[in-house]
């Protein structure tokens, strides 16, 4: 079975995946969950490639929100899953593609070092308002800080017009606007919706292990990685 690399969005870290990772580990999967916040689009999916690259087959894996953008720049994927995640096409940025919700940026405070945060009671609502409450409450402590400009970066290359890739919908998502999503997942081979607000990785982490599962057991790596630069089916 191929490997899994889960890659968080903007404020949040890895170990928001946890339950998802523990639980597919439980699995037999190999699953890496790389950390973001380097400062830039480029910088950030530099971080995942050496993620993918230190396993040993092409690995399926998933962005959750600007972690989409990230993961369309990548290479030698087997699958692109996007949870409530933007999907650019050439020259198009997360932010370019509407960006946060108006609820999601009244939440975004500036720091005097250039930096924003999100405010803990308004990240509850936004982010976790259908998670349990401990479950909630934990999330929140863990968000960080946030560099500017990662939103408006552009990826080099689109993976998914080469990658089998699937797209899931949070209906009840208060960050990234459902019917947003809705159009970026036509881009995608495949479209799910689930009842969910926008952490379905905290609030129903069985959800996600679970569809990670189904979507390995069908993965298809030769043939469908992508695999470089040109107009032979490879990443453009």
């Amino acid at each position: 079975m191929p490997g899994a690399v889960l890659v968080h969005g903007l404020y949040h870290q890895p170990e928001h995946f946890t339950r998802v990772a523990e639980g597919l580990r439980a699995s037999g999967v190999d699953v890496l969950v790389p950390e973001l916040h380097r400062g830039s689009l480029a910088a950030d999916t530099a971080a995942v490639q050496a993620a993918v690259d230190r396993l040993t087959e092409p690995p399926l894996v998933l962005g959750h929100s600007y972690g989409g953008s990230v993961i369309t720049g990548l290479r030698g994927v087997a699958r692109l899953v996007y949870l409530a995640a933007f999907v650019p096409d050439e020259g198009e940025s997360a932010a370019s593609l509407g960006g946060a919700s108006s609820r999601l940026r009244s939440a975004i405070e500036p720091r005097r070092d250039g930096f924003t945060r999100l405010d803990p009671s308004r990240a509850l609502d936004v982010l976790y308002a259908d998670c349990p409450e401990h479950l909630a409450t934990w999330a929140v402590g863990l968000l960080r800080a946030q560099a500017p400009g990662c939103g408006r970066g552009v990826p080099e290359r689109q993976s998914w017009k080469h990658a089998p890739s699937a797209y899931v919908v949070c209906a009840k998502d208060r960050a990234i606007d459902p019917e947003l999503q809705r159009i970026m997942a036509t881009r995608c081979g495949s479209v799910r919706e689930w009842q969910t607000g926008h952490s379905p990785f905290v609030g129903r982490p069985d959800l996600v292990g679970d569809l990670v599962l189904e979507l390995l057991a069908t993965t298809e790596t030769s043939g469908r990685a992508v695999q470089g630069d040109g107009a032979d089916g490879s990443a453009g």
